[in-house]
């Protein structure tokens, strides 16, 4: 089992900057990808971004790419993603995501083994 605890969340306003961070413990010696998700009210849940906890490549939606960037921390087991130029489109719960497979498919939400409860990111225009 991997336990996953996002933080960072809270209101902006536009073109502002927000940290979020994603400690995880447990069984975590066998990740392969951790990545972040956000899904707004009304809407599915849609891939951000996603890092190689081996080698730290990383993977962007097209929507944050130049303005998101996803790191790890593989002495603290932490991800974090930088979101700047914030918008209002970026209003959502964002979600905190591991897996062990190490597919090309990062985007693909069932491809994920855990998740973290989420965290509350507003964006005031």
């Amino acid at each position: 089992q991997v336990q996953l605890v996002e933080s960072g969340g809270g209101l902006v306003q536009a073109g502002g900057s927000l940290r979020l961070s994603c400690a995880a413990s447990g069984r975590t010696f066998s990740t392969s990808v951790m990545a972040w998700f956000r899904q707004a009210p009304g809407k599915e849940r849609e891939f951000v971004a996603a890092i190689r906890w081996s080698g730290g490549s990383t993977y962007y939606a097209d929507s944050v790419k130049g303005r998101f960037t996803i790191s790890r921390d593989n002495a603290k087991n932490t991800v974090y993603l930088q979101m700047n130029s914030l918008i209002p489109e970026d209003t959502a719960v964002y979600y905190c995501a591991s897996r062990y497979s190490d597919s090309n498919l990062y985007d693909r939400r069932l491809s994920y083994d855990y998740w973290g409860q989420g965290t509350q990111v507003t964006v005031s225009s």
